[in-house]
């Protein structure tokens, strides 16, 4: 099921729910034709987006609004906070484009903050589906609660099965002694890749899916870090996102952990392909794989050898 078909099955099956957009409609082009007057386009207009949004939550609607992840995070972020996450108003956030999804797209484009700031907003959860089948099974569920929600919308297609959501847990995909990584979204796909190269180096590595940001999974961390080395991977600034969910969650339950970080640290990544991107920004499974066993190497267990990976 994609994201369309998923919407277009609540909104026939419940009249409270309306779908908006800020003239972003890759995600819906067919849904005004089924839900009539209750498919809303302000236009380039987030701020209003959200503003009208508001007044229909408020009447007992559950809106649904779709914009690209950099303008609904920023440039409505001052009424997303006061209208909906203050008064803890049910509107659902679909962020189109966000993290290194935005490609080729320059810093005006590039979400790579939103979680930070949506988290900070009160009321408000965050979440980040791993691949389509992860956010079709969490989706329902975010529209069903009556909290405000950010959702990073991710369209594209793995091989993986999800298990069913549950608000405010992580996936734990496996356990490992030596290594794990936390991750959500779009790296999802490329931790799985480094994973089974870390496999044939002989590590013991598992993998979380940490697809609830907000409420976050405090216990699926704390187990995590009980591992010889923590790795948290994310298309995100490093600052307020999954580093320092992680940083605020051992800190909170006096525990300390090795930690590993893969983030943009304060800079905007290089427009490309995504592929292009992700190589030159050392996001694609390979080059994840090389700094976690080259790290291992120096720090942890000094009797592993170099990372031999075929090109």
């Amino acid at each position: 099921m994609s994201y369309e078909e998923l919407l277009t099955e609540m909104g026939v099956a419940d009249e409270r729910f309306i779908a908006m957009t800020a003239e972003n409609r890759a995600l819906i082009r067919k849904l005004p034709q089924v839900l009539g007057n209750r498919f809303i386009d302000t236009g380039i207009t987030e701020q209003t987006m959200i503003g009208a949004a508001a007044g229909l939550a408020l009447r007992g609607r559950i809106p649904v609004v779709h914009a690209l992840a950099s303008f609904l995070s920023m440039r409505a972020f001052e009424f997303i906070r006061t209208d909906a996450g203050i008064p803890a108003l049910p509107l659902k956030l679909s962020a189109f484009i966000p993290g290194l999804l935005s490609d080729a797209n320059g810093p005006t484009h590039q979400a790579i903050e939103d979680i930070s700031i949506m988290r900070g907003i009160p009321n408000m959860t965050v979440f980040a589906p791993a691949d389509e089948d992860d956010m079709v099974k969490m989706l329902p569920q975010i529209w069903a609660s009556p909290q405000p929600a950010y959702t990073r919308i991710n369209t594209r297609q793995t091989s993986y099965v999800h298990e069913p959501f549950e608000l405010g847990k992580a996936e734990v995909i496996s356990k490992g002694t030596d290594v794990m990584i936390l991750t959500y979204g779009l790296l999802f796909e490329q931790a799985m890749i480094a994973l089974d190269m870390l496999k044939d180096e002989g590590l013991s590595v598992g993998l979380v899916n940490m697809r609830s940001l907000k409420p976050v999974d405090e216990q699926a961390i704390l187990e995590a870090a009980n591992s010889r080395l923590l790795v948290t991977l994310e298309d995100h600034f490093l600052t307020g996102g999954l580093y320092t969910i992680v940083a605020e969650v051992l800190l909170k339950h006096q525990k300390t952990a090795n930690v590993l970080p893969f983030a943009l640290n304060e800079k905007w990544f290089k427009p490309a392909l995504l592929p292009a991107v992700m190589q030159h920004e050392g996001f694609n499974g390979k080059k994840i794989a090389e700094k976690i066993l080259g790290y291992q190497t120096e720090h942890i267990q000094p009797e592993i050898l170099k990372p031999q990976f075929a090109e």
